[in-house]
């Protein structure tokens, strides 16, 4: 009876000093450590994995998954448009290097998917910043071209996209490695 009692008391005090979190505050609480609050939390709230992520690393695995589907779309967007460009052009050119960069973005983020997974933060904290960086070479590509211009289509996916990998690099800041 004794023991049963303090087991009791034990797991009574423990849960109520150490509250257990609703998916919806773990996504606030979570995202108030990004620089994105707003798209970090209707980002992780659309996606249905996210009640069932009881831990930052879950959310942030989550996040690159909208990375790596960003990354996918901004490449097939990219590569459904070139069929209209004329074969040998400069924007023909800038098109297909962004579309790759954009495939090679999506490869950095699968690789810092499975560095998160093995909890490895520093290899996917690297990725992610790699990811980041591969729209700056798509922007590159066209600002090799005299007269190109940067399309705005683009511009606007670009600055999506890199929201969507800080929001990641912050989650990552917090679990603590």
């Amino acid at each position: 009876m004794g023991f049963s009692l303090f087991l009791f008391l034990s797991i009574f005090f423990t849960s109520l000093f150490n509250p257990i979190l609703s998916s919806s505050d773990l996504i606030q609480q979570t995202c108030k450590n990004t620089q994105y609050y707003e798209l970090c939390v209707s980002s992780l709230k659309s996606d249905s994995s996210s009640s069932k992520a009881d831990s930052a690393k879950g959310l942030a695995l989550i996040m690159v998954r909208v990375g790596m589907a960003n990354a996918s779309a901004t490449n097939s967007y990219l590569s459904s448009k070139m069929p209209s460009v004329a074969n040998g052009s400069s924007m023909k050119k800038a098109m297909k290097e962004c579309s790759e960069k954009y495939a090679s973005a999506n490869d950095a983020l699968v690789n810092s998917y499975q560095d998160l997974s093995a909890e490895m933060y520093d290899y996917a904290y690297m990725h992610v910043m790699a990811a980041s960086d591969y729209p700056n070479a798509c922007r590159n590509a066209f600002k090799r071209y005299p007269g190109l211009i940067y399309p705005a289509g683009i511009a606007l996916r670009e600055d999506g996209f890199k929201h969507i990998c800080d929001v990641v690099l912050g989650i990552i800041d917090t679990l603590g490695w």
